[in-house]
């Protein structure tokens, strides 16, 4: 379980940030599967739940094309405050989703840390470029690492006030897919994802 002493350290050090809400990971406390999103919308900053939105639904999908529920796997992202910009629609001033920064990453870091260490995971799978650079220090073009298997150590911080991480001395399996949200504006990705979920699948069962 994890400190309220560093989940408040961490939401302090998102205060200078155009971020907000704030999302702790969710799932079982040994699961076979973590799955690692960017970060929260605007959804899931209302109702506390990871991945609900329109995502939501699409990974929902992936969940059950793999075989697997939400109550068997644990569901958590590289930031848990929703990064936001102002924008206009109909006249009226709004806030829409954008990617989070560097920094922001860094600020809550060590709760995903905190997270693999606790939950110690079979696999991880990172979704999305943002997931993938967090844990592997990398961002490479998704189609060149998604649906395979990476056994490798993995990145955590090392130093908060450089924004500087090391890797583990542990090799992790992971296995990056494409961010459920890539499905919305990409449809044509739909017979690449589900050919790495079944990939998965077989991994699985």
């Amino acid at each position: 379980m994890l400190s309220q002493t560093l989940i408040d350290q961490c939401q302090e050090r998102m205060n200078p940030f155009a971020c907000e809400g704030f999302i702790l990971g969710k799932g079982p406390s040994h699961p076979r599967v973590m799955f690692v999103g960017e970060a929260p919308g605007e959804t899931e900053i209302h109702n506390g739940i990871p991945f609900s939105g329109r995502a939501g639904e699409e990974f929902d999908k992936f969940l059950l094309y793999a075989g697997l529920t939400r109550e068997e796997v644990f569901i958590t992202s590289a930031v848990r405050s929703r990064p936001y910009r102002w924008g206009e629609s109909r006249g009226k001033k709004r806030k829409y989703n954008r990617t989070p920064n560097q920094k922001e990453i860094a600020a809550h870091a060590p709760i995903l840390d905190a997270e693999i260490q606790i939950a110690d995971p079979e696999l991880i799978v990172p979704m999305g470029r943002i997931a993938y650079w967090r844990l592997l220090g990398e961002f490479p073009k998704m189609d060149e690492v998604t649906g395979t298997f990476i056994h490798s150590p993995i990145r955590v911080l090392d130093d908060w006030g450089k924004n500087t991480y090391r890797f583990t001395k542990h090799t992790y399996t992971l296995f990056p897919i494409y961010h459920p949200a890539a499905i919305l504006y990409k449809r044509s990705l739909s017979s690449d994802i589900y050919e790495h979920l079944d990939r998965l699948k077989a991994y699985l069962h």
